[in-house]
């Protein structure tokens, strides 16, 4: 099936709450997608689709941590649908602040394949790298093959796996962790 190729419109947390035809359905619109793919089997971290709440209260966090610069949300449309959305959050721990986790990307099924998933982690490291953050980390279920192909072409690299860990029911899939440097120059060799 051929579908038709177009660049998707993307905006970070800022424009978007800047934009009055997308900002008050954002909510409605973020839960359907995430909700769809869970149903659907994706690897998002829930078992059961999220509630209504639950993804307003993860997105008013998502918000606060990029207007404080622990944080940024980045959103795709094609026309006026909502396709898209991911984020990355600094670590809390004192010791991690310069560094930060992709902790979702979500792609609705429709719109696979149109370099949706691309632009929105293409973006997201670009925001990274603007804010500072040194290293950013993700993890992804093993068997998310096409993600996995996806982050790799964007310059991550796996640096660990846990076999069977992550339990869907009866099954099991390998959690692989995923990073890329984004930090300049030469590093110091280690104990140095």
């Amino acid at each position: 099936m051929n579908r038709p190729q177009t660049v998707p419109l993307l905006l970070d947390a800022t424009e978007l709450a800047a934009d009055p035809a997308r900002e008050p359905g954002f909510a409605a619109q973020a839960h359907r997608l995430l909700a769809e793919l869970v149903r659907d089997g994706a690897a998002l971290g829930w078992v059961e689709p999220p509630s209504p709440d639950e993804v307003a209260e993860l997105l008013t966090q998502v918000r606060a941590a990029a207007r404080a610069g622990d944080g940024a949300l980045r959103v795709a449309y094609l026309g006026e649908r909502l396709v898209g959305l991911g984020y990355w959050l600094r670590y809390a721990r004192p010791t991690h602040r310069p560094h930060a986790d992709l902790e979702k990307l979500a792609v609705d099924a429709a719109a696979h394949g149109q370099g949706v998933g691309r632009a929105l982690t293409a973006a997201l490291v670009a925001d990274a790298r603007a804010a500072g953050v040194e290293v950013l980390t993700l993890d992804a279920r093993g068997d998310n093959t096409g993600a996995l192909r996806l982050y790799r072409s964007l310059g991550f690299t796996e640096y660990g796996r846990l076999p069977a860990f992550v339990a869907v029911g009866e099954r099991r899939y390998d959690k692989v962790f995923c990073m890329v440097d984004l930090r300049t120059g030469k590093r110091p060799a280690p104990g140095t």
